[in-house]
């Protein structure tokens, strides 16, 4: 018998209307109980029959309560997830986890005295794109990966509405906010790397956070990452490039999961997660005497349902969770690095 985790849940922005309780609701595993809301009560709308408190604390305090989501702003991560360690509570907290490896290791910690799990909401190792890209590398369709192009284009030249992305302040800036995605998938595939370079700018008038990034990723298997993220870009480039000793695949980014949620699509719709083919990765193969033999790849269904299976399976099973304490640990040296 299914035993659910009842889940709370910090904030009911787009992050939560969008990423989370969608999912919690939809589940069979998981009870969405509460959800933080100080003004407005528009979650309490569209789920009638949660909790919705006025306070986090309120929250926090809730004894039934097993898994909180923390999904407020990236600086006030680690007050909220060290409160909810010490309340008792395992987390699931959104990227990047904290501003600073220090941060980090210390909630790892408290987490291990407390007998509690942290878990990051890495949801980008389960889009249909970077799937694709995955059945390339695992079955070795292109050989031996020599240089990998990592990107993450938008175009957003006025400074947006959300102050704790537009002011300086920990955690602040294209690189922790989108590059700790693409930070995250490199390192899934190729683990901790032996060198790093950054490069980071602003160019939106008035701008006082870096719009722009770039990270130079050295592998000891000689593989080469190269990730960027701009908010400039007004001909975004193929998000995926990778050449091998006998190939190359090439992708644009499809983000259909997002775009069906913001949609209204349920996560249990038959055509959720599915690409249009129109987006399906070319994959160019050399073959005899330098042939180049092209095709291409319809990519997997992409599913942030398998995040939350995970998240169970760990709870209840204590199973390996896919983004393991080292993986967010690099992350961070890497991007708090000057």
């Amino acid at each position: 018998m299914i035993k659910k985790i009842n889940t709370g849940v910090l904030s009911y922005g787009m992050s939560g209307r969008v990423f989370h309780t969608p999912f919690l609701e939809a589940s069979e595993l998981f009870n969405l109980r509460a959800i933080v809301e100080r003004n407005k009560k528009n979650a309490a709308a569209d789920y009638p029959n949660i909790i919705s408190y006025d306070s986090v604390d309120e929250l926090l305090a809730d004894e039934e309560i097993e898994l909180v989501v923390v999904n407020t702003p990236n600086d006030t991560h680690y007050d909220f997830a060290n409160a909810a360690l010490q309340a008792g509570k395992h987390i699931l907290v959104e990227k990047p986890l904290v501003p600073s490896s220090s941060q980090a290791e210390a909630l790892f910690e408290l987490a291990k005295r407390a007998g509690k799990k942290i878990f990051t909401f890495h949801n980008r190792r389960f889009d249909s794109d970077f799937l694709s890209l995955k059945k390339v590398l695992e079955g070795n369709l292109v050989g031996d990966p020599i240089e990998l192009h990592l990107r993450f284009d938008r175009y957003r030249p006025e400074i947006g509405p959300k102050v704790f992305k537009e002011t300086n302040r920990p955690a602040s800036g294209v690189l922790y906010d989108l590059g700790s995605h693409l930070l995250d998938q490199a390192i899934s595939l190729f683990g901790r790397p032996k060198a790093y370079y950054k490069v980071r700018s602003g160019h939106r008038d008035h701008t006082k956070v870096e719009d722009y990034g770039f990270i130079l990723l050295e592998f000891d298997n000689q593989v080469t990452v190269h990730i960027t993220t701009s908010l400039l870009v007004g001909d975004p480039q193929a998000s995926f490039v990778l050449h091998g000793k006998n190939g190359s695949f090439i992708k644009a980014r499809s983000d259909v999961q997002e775009e069906q949620l913001i949609a209204g699509m349920t996560p249990n719709d038959p055509l959720y997660g599915l690409e249009d083919k129109k987006n399906q990765g070319k994959l160019t193969v050399l073959k005899d005497g330098n042939q180049a033999e092209s095709s291409y790849l319809e990519a997997p269904k992409g599913e942030y349902m398998q995040l939350f299976n995970a998240i169970y399976e760990s709870i209840r099973l204590d199973k390996p969770y896919f983004v393991k304490p080292e993986d967010i640990i690099t992350q961070l040296q890497i991007l708090e690095s000057v």
